[in-house]
């Protein structure tokens, strides 16, 4: 067993004092629907099976999330092996710090903060959009989007200065309803035994992702493509790995329940949509103006118009919950690079009362909101340009930190835990990561297409370059940090939970330190019986004194 130091409660040094998230406050359920409320059922349902309909594979569209479910099984298993030995807030961060260095580490773990600071932002558009719509349909007032973004924004950063179960609680709510209306729609269909066309089993047959189902000419890769992007976020259960009971217990168990849940329900309902409205009319409804009406129709004709009324507040709630999950995500990513002093320290504090990371929050409401203005003043739509642009952002890294993530499952474990299965550390990541290729093999060569006329945009543009320089970025820092200040160089995606709540840095990773500067931290470790970052000052005035004589 390792022995481990202490990095919890020390001041960085800039003065501020890191903190520590509230441990214990999230069940397995909170966890779950957590994860659940990021990925958004209703907004990813009624915003991206129509453009698989209308655009992809056509009535194939259902078998597409059977192939999601398995692949991304697959590969949560290799993703919770892990999870089960380290228990950190920064998920990939600190996966991929140990299985591939500190310096990929790093560079990834810019690239996946970036995403979830961008995907708020994103999913405000959309809530925005729907919730311009409600209100005009529904009271006939025309409200700005600007006006109702900025409202979401502030609502979000004030939900989430208290402590996480405040959060939880409302995401399970908000999740709640939008499944249900969701349901509701889906077992209306089923029990009216479908639209024109019956059922339409044959929609479930895993062929027909390579068919064109009624379409003119496939697109299997654009339909795969929209059907993983459907589960943006499931990954964030381990996240909250911290802030849970047992989470050694718990993660694992809700990562496979979010992936092969949520799987299980896009499928019923992306079939149900489907068979609700016939073949034809399907695909006719999603390559129209209103795409909406794939769900709305069904809906108004087989459960009733109250329940369409409904469903148009749900969807502006929904994705409300799903913004404010992404919040989370991202607060808690700076935090964690805060507390490692990657970021500047005062990231890494916490509210003494509520255990959030508070400063983080605020600082990622101020970014959603300066994104939200820019796409404003730029008079830029809500829907086809802040929705489209940012989530296209945001996934194009995150899939590519994902696939760097079965590589670095894989590497661990050929060093660390040989008692583990090798299905679990061997088999699994080579598939997942083999999928994950797949797909962001996909995701390239249908950027455009999924991007619809917000392609035709700058930023859109430079979406490869702003990800390989987040990349550049973070791996320059690492790469400088190795050389100037080799004891914060180990922290990097290396801080993690311990049996006792406390946060630590298990010395059989610490690879890197010189014989001198080992023997100064075994020194300090002899007289205080453990090595905090508030010696890191004292540590660097010993390396220089060592330095001055050599």
């Amino acid at each position: 067993m390792s022995r481990q130091s202490s990095v919890g409660n020390a001041p960085s040094r800039s003065g501020s004092q890191p903190g520590k998230l509230k441990a214990n406050t999230l069940g397995l359920w909170d966890v779950v629907f957590m994860a659940v409320a990021t990925s958004a059922p209703i907004t990813v349902m009624s915003g991206n099976v129509p453009i698989s309909v209308g655009y992809g594979v056509g009535t194939g569209t259902p078998a597409t999330y059977i192939w999601a479910t398995v692949i991304l099984s697959v590969f949560a298993v290799a993703y919770v092996t892990m999870a089960r030995y380290v228990t950190s807030t920064a998920a990939f961060y600190g996966f991929i710090s140990r299985g591939l260095g500190r310096v990929f580490g790093l560079g990834t773990g810019y690239m996946v903060t970036f995403s979830y600071i961008v995907f708020e932002a994103s999913i405000i558009g959309i809530f925005a959009y729907f919730g311009q719509l409600a209100f005009k349909d529904q009271l006939g007032l025309d409200v700005n989007w600007v006006v109702i973004a900025l409202s979401g924004l502030i609502l979000i950063g004030v939900l989430t200065y208290f402590e996480i179960s405040m959060a939880a609680k409302i995401l399970t709510l908000l999740l709640a309803t939008e499944i249900g209306i969701l349901a509701v729609m889906a077992f209306g269909v089923l029990f009216h035994g479908g639209g024109p066309d019956g059922l339409m089993p044959q929609t479930l047959n895993p062929v027909n992702v390579f068919l064109p189902g009624g379409l003119s000419v496939a697109a299997p890769g654009l339909a795969m493509f929209i059907a993983f992007w459907s589960w943006t976020g499931f990954e964030s259960t381990v996240m909250y790995g911290e802030e849970s009971k047992n989470p050694k217990k718990i993660i694992p168990i809700a990562t496979m329940i979010a992936v092969t849940g949520v799987g299980v329900f896009y499928t019923f309902v992306s079939w149900m949509s489907v068979a609700g409205n016939g073949g034809a009319q399907a695909i006719a409804l999603a390559q129209s103006a209103n795409p909406l009406d794939m769900f709305f129709h069904p809906t108004d004709v087989f459960v009733g118009h109250g329940w369409v009324l409904a469903m148009e507040w749900l969807m502006m709630t929904g994705s409300f919950a799903c913004a404010m999950a992404f919040h989370n995500a991202a607060a808690r990513y700076m935090y964690s690079l805060g507390r490692e002093g990657v970021l500047p320290g005062v990231f890494g504090k916490t509210h003494a009362k509520h255990g959030s990371p508070h400063v983080a929050s605020f600082v990622q409401t101020g970014i959603a909101i300066t994104w939200i203005l820019g796409f404003f003043f730029l008079n830029q739509d809500p829907y086809a340009d802040l929705f489209t642009i940012l989530a296209v952002l945001g996934t194009f890294s995150l899939l590519i930190v994902q696939t760097l993530t079965m590589a670095a499952v894989f590497n661990y474990f050929r060093h660390h835990h040989p008692e583990e299965k090798m299905w679990r550390t061997k088999i699994a990541p080579i598939l997942g990561g083999a999928g994950m290729v797949c797909v962001v093999i996909m995701m390239i060569t249908n950027l455009d297409t999924a991007a619809g006329p917000a392609a035709s945009t700058l930023l859109f543009k430079l979406i490869p370059y702003i990800t390989v320089g987040l990349f550049v970025v973070g791996a320059g820092q690492a790469l400088y940090l190795r050389k100037t200040n080799p004891v914060k160089y180990e922290t990097i995606g290396h801080v993690a939970l311990a049996d006792d709540h406390g946060l630590v840095l298990d010395e059989e990773d610490v690879t890197h330190l010189s014989p001198v500067e080992l023997g100064v931290a075994k020194a300090l470790q002899e007289t205080r019986g453990k090595l905090t970052l508030s010696d890191e000052l004292e540590l660097e005035r010993e390396l220089e004194r060592e330095d001055d004589l050599r």
